[in-house]
């Protein structure tokens, strides 16, 4: 046993890796679960101030119409990379509702102000709430809502041409 006693931390060492790489690998990895059991749900209800200032942004305002609702932050380097997608979404006519989530108002400005806004307008979310409601894992993320108020589509991370065209563009115009 006084042999044994010294291996003793190794070998749980080796037992938490073990069980920690099963888990990980298990089911595909977190790449096949990331989106799971978002698309199809009701998109949830808000009223959120306004970047800028003025009345509530509520969900109501942009009801019965197909949408997109973009998470996103200054602090942001992939927002910054998906940006351009934004406005090429805006420039076909998508509308976005923007928010800045956990972000200071007059940086989330400065952002827009730099790259451009394509948002059709943008709320605010400084505690997070409204992300824990879409069940967000970060930002950047993009929810595609249909007329009828339910979530189309989740994308989890930038938006890169190719997931434009092969899940938020389809996922806009499917019935």
């Amino acid at each position: 046993m006084k042999r044994i006693a010294p291996f003793i931390p190794l070998i749980a060492l080796a037992l938490i890796v073990a069980i920690a790489a099963a888990l990980l690998l298990r089911g595909g990895g977190p790449a096949a679960t990331i989106t799971a059991g978002e698309a199809g749900r009701p998109a949830p209800t808000y009223a959120l101030a306004r970047l800028g200032g003025g009345e509530l942004l509520r969900n109501q305002d942009i009801a019965g119409r197909t949408h997109i609702i973009n998470m996103f932050a200054s602090w942001c380097v992939p927002c910054r990379a998906e940006h351009p997608q934004l406005m090429a979404l805006k420039a076909r006519g998508v509308e976005i509702i923007g928010i800045a989530y956990k972000d200071q108002p007059s940086e989330a400005l400065e952002f827009l102000s730099e790259l451009g806004n394509p948002f059709h307008e943008v709320g605010l979310d400084p505690d997070g709430r409204f992300g824990l409601q879409l069940g967000i894992a970060g930002v950047p993320e993009t929810f595609v809502i249909g007329a009828d108020g339910r979530i189309r589509a989740v994308h989890r991370g930038p938006l890169t041409p190719q997931i434009v065209e092969s899940e938020i563009l389809p996922a806009l115009s499917a019935p």
